[in-house]
């Protein structure tokens, strides 16, 4: 019975922990989800351990409990890939990122020369002829008539 209500503790424990993390935006939404199944495991295979021992029966390994620990790792390693494919693609938009960058730096560095050369240079507008505005005289209304 402690190991019952030990391990409903610890995933009800985490569940909370998990929605604290999200609500203060320390951790994103997609990897809120992942602790959240992992706590809700925990707290099923705590109040109901038997379930391990028929998976174990039905899968045919004949020591039960290694199977949490073998489903355990399997998860583990699974979220491992998970994250370094995240980490693989942030890295691959940051590279970009510094490219577009450097390209931008580039091109300022180019246009700052090119004003410093030509110190003086005709702004656009004054170049091209301007159109005055006219001012059209609008037929009073009211009681004249």
């Amino acid at each position: 019975m402690t190991v019952v209500l030990v391990s409903a503790v610890i995933g009800i424990a985490l569940a909370g922990a998990i929605l604290y993390l999200v609500r203060r935006d320390h951790l994103h939404g997609s990897y809120a989800l992942w602790w959240l199944l992992v706590a809700t495991a925990t707290l099923i295979v705590g109040v109901f351990p038997h379930l391990i021992d028929r998976l174990g029966a039905i899968v045919g390994i004949a020591y039960p409990p290694i199977l949490a620990i073998i489903a355990g790792m399997g998860l583990i390693l699974i979220r491992m890939l998970l994250m370094d494919i995240d980490r693989s693609r942030q890295e691959r938009a940051l590279r970009r990122l510094t490219q577009r960058l450097a390209i931008l730096d580039q091109e300022l560095g180019e246009a700052r020369a090119k004003l410093a050369a030509n110190p003086n240079p005709a702004p656009p507008e004054a170049t091209a002829q301007r159109k005055s505005a006219q001012v059209i005289a609008l037929p009073k209304s009211g009681g004249e008539g």
